[in-house]
């Protein structure tokens, strides 16, 4: 027997407090993210905002925004932050949603979003040419840095603990993992 596809008005009728998301015509509803997980997903847009959304200390040309709802073909995905070149996205649209690709996004892993994100998000995104992706476990505090190639998604680098560190595309600007960690 084959199961009925979920459709978006599955979606709307999900209650306030988790956010749902359509993969392959299956409904996946997550709780909305405890504390670490949307501190870090806050403190990371806060950095980017600056040096490139709004360009200050940085080189700018990017939209920046914090969980956006995705309409990417079918699919309907919501990444923690995502960013967009400005010649692709000029400003962010009056929609509740958003069908163009973003170039770089952001995955905050959760014990309940762990698999969500890297098994069943990470091939929509690379099947719509998202260039760049970054999964960030707080927990263990690990930042993980993708680039799209040929076959995929391709690790080009893992960043653990406090330290400064660059980032593709975001390496014009050192990202201070502590902060995101909320250690100041």
């Amino acid at each position: 027997m084959e199961r009925k596809r979920a459709t978006y008005a599955d979606l709307e009728a999900l209650p306030d407090n988790v956010i749902g998301e359509l993969i392959d015509g299956v409904l996946y509803a997550s709780p909305r993210p405890a504390g670490p997980h949307t501190v870090v997903g806050s403190q990371l847009g806060y950095e980017l905002i600056g040096p490139f959304d709004r360009g200050r200390g940085g080189p700018g040309g990017w939209v920046i925004l914090d969980e956006p709802e995705l309409h990417l073909g079918e699919d309907v995905l919501v990444p923690d932050v995502a960013g967009w070149r400005r010649e692709r996205m000029p400003r962010p649209t009056e929609h509740v949603f958003y069908t163009v690709a973003p170039d770089w996004l952001c995955e905050v892993l959760s014990p309940s979003t762990r698999n969500l994100d890297r098994k069943e998000k990470l091939p929509v995104y690379a099947r719509e040419g998202v260039r760049h992706v970054w999964l960030i476990d707080p927990k263990p505090r690990v930042l993980e840095v993708f680039r799209l190639g040929p076959g995929g998604y391709e690790l080009l680098a893992t960043h653990e603990g406090n330290g400064p560190v660059r980032a593709e595309p975001f390496e014009a600007i050192e990202l201070d993992l502590a902060f995101l960690w909320d250690e100041r």
